[in-house]
């Protein structure tokens, strides 16, 4: 789990940097299957416009980061699943000691509604994936729907890794990171996050 934890942040961070890339080089968001410079956008982001030149080590970044993210999101829920980690800790019925209600919801919507749906939306706005499996973009309304839904679905994990960085510095950040590289439990005493 832990392993999957950091691989998953580096991940995080590859898709962030690169998902602003993409973004810069064409800051507007549309519904439906096109849109282009001319055309009206659903949202213009606060953005520079770069128009010199595509983002190719971007997309590059974004397409691996991706899959290693969908790599180890597999192998974590896996190992949530035989570890029976999801069972006892977010789906008990009753209030565990690790993971409050407000915790376990939020860790439920990210990892089995957020994650799906931006992993979702990426495939669908892939031609090569999209030709042999049309119902991934149909289903979404068409390509730009697909990165209109994606750039949402980013922000709010990124709304997340924010709250969820900000909780872990408020319960002791130092104790807390080092059980997730050495492994363990952190103090008895402090609020989990």
């Amino acid at each position: 789990m832990r392993v999957t934890h950091w691989l998953t942040t580096a991940s995080f961070v590859a898709l962030a940097v690169s998902g602003v890339a993409i973004l810069l080089a064409h800051p507007r968001l549309y519904w439906g299957e096109t849109g282009a410079v001319g055309t009206p956008s659903l949202i213009d982001l606060p953005l520079p416009f770069i128009l010199t030149g595509q983002s190719g080590w971007g997309r590059y970044l974004h397409f691996l980061s991706a899959w290693m993210l969908v790599l180890t999101g597999v192998l974590y829920v896996l190992g949530g699943i035989r570890t029976r980690h999801f069972k006892q800790d977010l789906f008990s019925p009753k209030q565990p000691a690790k993971y409050n209600g407000a915790q376990r919801m939020t860790y439920g919507v990210v990892v089995f509604v957020l994650f799906p749906i931006i992993i979702w939306t990426g495939l669908a706005m892939s031609p090569a994936v999209t030709s042999v499996v049309p119902v991934l973009v149909t289903s979404v309304g068409g390509q730009q729907s697909a990165r209109t839904i994606h750039f949402v679905v980013a922000v709010l994990l990124v709304g997340f890794l924010i709250g969820h960085v900000a909780m872990v510095a408020l319960a002791g950040f130092s104790r807390h990171v080092a059980a997730m590289i050495l492994g363990g439990e952190p103090a008895a005493t402090e609020v989990q996050t």
